[in-house]
Parts: C-alpha cells; sequence; structure tokens
C-alpha cells in the first residue's frame, strides 16, 4: 500500500494562491504523498500560454519553494506535440508502477472530461480527485454513468487500488483566476495578495502580462 501522488496539472499562467491553497488542502485532506504540479506545454483546449514554459516553470517553483508536499514536475514542457492528460498518466505510470495515482480536477474541468483526448482509458491509469466548488447537477450530463459506475465514497480504497475510482472532495477554495490576475496587471492595478510575493517579483522584473490584449 502506498500514499496517493497527487497530479495538478494547468497552465499556471501564472500561478496563483488559489492553485496553492488548493493543492495544500489536497495534500492534507487526504494524506497525499505529494502533489506534483505539471505546467502544461501545448494545451489542446486552451491557446499557448503568454509566459514562456520557462517562465512559467521559473513562477511555479518560486511559489512552492519551502511548501511541504508540493513539487513542480515538467515533463509536459520537455515533451513535443500537444499535451494530453492521458500521455502524461502513462509516463507517471511508467515512473511509478506501485503508486496510486490521484489527477486532481476541478468539476468544470471533470464535467467536460468526456472532450478529452482517450478520456475513458484515464480512469485505468489514475484515480481521478475531484475537488467539488459547488453544487453541480450531474443528471444531464454525459458524464453521470461514468461517475456512477466509478465513485468511491470510502478514501482508503484509493490507496488500496492503483487507480480506478473517482473522489469527490469538498473544500473551499480561493476565488482566484490567472485571467483575473492578467487583467490587473495590464490595467496598471496592484495584484499583492493574489499569488506569491515571489511570483509577482518574477512578473514585475520581467514585464509579464502588461498588454491587455496579448492576456486573452
Amino acid at each position: 500500500m502506498h500514499k496517493i501522488i497527487g497530479i495538478f496539472g494547468g497552465t499556471f499562467n501564472p500561478i496563483h494562491n488559489g492553485h496553492l491553497r488548493l493543492a495544500i488542502e489536497l495534500y492534507e485532506k487526504l494524506s497525499l504523498a505529494q502533489v506534483r504540479l505539471i505546467p502544461a506545454g501545448c494545451p489542446p483546449h486552451k491557446t499557448q500560454p503568454n509566459a514562456t514554459n520557462q517562465q512559467r516553470l521559473q513562477m511555479i517553483q518560486a511559489a512552492i519553494n519551502g511548501i511541504e508536499g508540493l513539487i513542480v514536475d515538467d515533463r509536459e514542457l520537455q515533451r513535443q506535440g500537444l499535451s494530453y492528460t492521458f500521455d502524461t498518466l502513462n509516463s507517471l505510470r511508467a515512473d511509478y508502477p506501485k503508486n496510486s495515482l490521484g489527477l486532481i480536477l476541478g468539476m468544470d474541468a471533470f464535467l467536460g472530461l468526456s472532450n478529452w483526448y482517450n478520456w475513458e482509458y484515464i480512469i485505468d491509469l489514475a484515480h481521478i480527485i475531484v475537488v467539488d466548488r459547488e453544487q453541480y447537477n450531474l443528471s444531464t450530463t454525459t458524464i453521470n454513468a461514468f461517475l456512477r459506475k466509478y465513485k468511491t465514497n470510502d478514501p482508503q480504497v484509493l490507496t488500496k487500488q492503483i487507480a480506478g475510482k473517482i473522489w469527490i472532495q469538498d473544500i473551499p477554495t480561493l476565488n482566484i483566476s490567472a485571467t483575473q490576475i492578467r487583467d490587473i496587471i495590464a490595467t496598471g492595478k496592484n495584484p499583492n495578495c493574489l499569488l506569491p510575493p515571489a511570483v509577482l517579483d518574477i512578473i514585475n522584473v520581467q514585464q509579464l502580462y502588461r498588454c491587455r490584449e496579448y492576456n486573452r
């Protein structure tokens, strides 16, 4: 039996306190071995981030410095082509064949899971940890049968099996978005307290997100 490795992907453009608080809450509440923050290299469902791969990686490294349990993983930045979660989980499964993996998704992302590449095979590679920040109606979604089939109410199952279950975790989260932060910076306002000071220092030194049109 091994502790679960949390997998938290995103563009992190930029990483902010909402990301960090969510990762820390899950690390503590589910007693995770670690949470691996994986910046997307070339996300298939979003436009290419306006900060470079190296800048986003640098901001994540600065943000998690000294925070227990949080680790940056740059495997998607090293890989050519689109960054599919299925491919990333295959890579992680090869690196950690005996560990439980827990893919961390917000409820909105989970509801759109059926649009992802090879989505129905993701559950074979990892558990899915869904962060339920609001009350969603699942009765009419295509993902509802998938949830009914794999959902568990026993967190112990997540460590007894290395993959194959869906766990819904209700946690308070900070209502912060990267788009909000980019807009604040583009209009010359102060985003302090929305993201770590070390990240804001990098943004200021490198003059990131200064153009509103470029931030869309």
